[in-house]
């Protein structure tokens, strides 16, 4: 199961005082851990409101049902209306971390993961050439080897 970042800005208009956001970090903190979600620590009241944002750590790959819940968390906590924001994944290297960049992408294929002559891994990627034709292979293999860590080989079938 990939995890995700999910930002939201609960105070972008900067209307929250110091206590309040300490407060709405509290009930967050609460509400998250019950839900099984981890918030980022962040001292909210520091930062100018275009930036008053917290981050949560949700597992999950559906983004627009992860986003939802990390918005109704931040509406309860911070009594706002919270703001969505950038959503990405974290990446510890793994064949789920492959599949959702492939997913990503708009492509799916298969992963075979290798040892190489040097000891380090090397992921092998079988993707349909028709699929190759909608994005290209450099990106995919760019993509792949930035979340991967890795060595990777694409092939066609």
């Amino acid at each position: 199961m990939r995890t995700a970042v999910v930002r939201v800005g609960v105070d972008l208009a900067g209307e929250l005082a110091p206590a309040q956001l300490s407060d709405g970090m509290a009930r967050l903190r609460e509400s998250a851990g019950a839900a099984g979600v981890d918030v980022v620590e962040n001292n909210l009241a520091g930062l100018p409101p275009q930036r008053r944002e917290v981050e949560l750590l949700i597992a999950g790959e559906d983004a627009a049902e992860l986003e939802r819940i990390a918005v109704s968390l931040c509406a309860k906590a911070f009594g706002t209306t919270p703001v969505p924001g950038v959503l990405t994944f974290i990446s510890r290297g793994t064949d789920d971390d492959a599949h959702g960049v492939l997913t990503g992408l708009g492509l799916t294929g298969e992963i075979e993961r290798v040892a190489g002559d040097d000891g380090w891994d090397v992921i092998h990627v079988t993707l349909h050439k028709s699929d190759l034709e909608r994005v290209p292979e450099s990106r995919v293999h760019t993509a792949l080897e930035a979340s991967l860590n890795c060595e990777v080989h694409i092939r066609t079938v």
